[in-house]
């Protein structure tokens, strides 16, 4: 089983990480998606960011912080995620698009509402200092 390949947009706010949940769901994920073929894994988090959240992101700031292997949430055993998470800089607030329901501002207290790679992500950004 291949690997699903993703990236991930890792905004930082007041030691708060953004993360979103879609229409009629309560799963909180990050900002983010597949991505499509020719496109490097910088560009589909600056489509995916302004698809999710109407953020547009400055390609310039766009930077790797890391890649998170986990079982990919609501598939087969064995079926894994691979999301790499980016940092970027905007002045834009996010809002929900797409099938964003709705964005969170959230810490590691919030763990118990991510799927595997969400959990992770909390892990490894309160242990760089990141969030709360």
């Amino acid at each position: 089983m291949h690997s699903i390949v993703v990236s991930a947009l890792a905004l930082v706010r007041d030691r708060r990480l953004l993360m979103v949940t879609a229409r009629g769901r309560d799963v909180l994920y990050l900002p983010g998606g597949k991505v499509e073929p020719g496109e490097t894994g910088a560009d589909a988090v600056v489509r995916e960011a302004l698809e999710e959240v109407s953020l547009e992101l400055d390609p310039a700031t766009v930077t790797v912080l890391f890649t998170v292997v986990e079982q990919a949430h609501g598939e087969p055993d064995g079926r894994l995620v691979e999301m790499t998470l980016f940092a970027a800089e905007t002045s834009d607030d996010p809002h929900p698009a797409a099938e964003v329901g709705a964005i969170s501002w959230v810490t590691t207290a919030d763990a118990d509402r991510c799927p595997p790679a969400g959990v992770e992500t909390l892990r490894r950004m309160s242990l760089l200092g990141l969030i709360d």
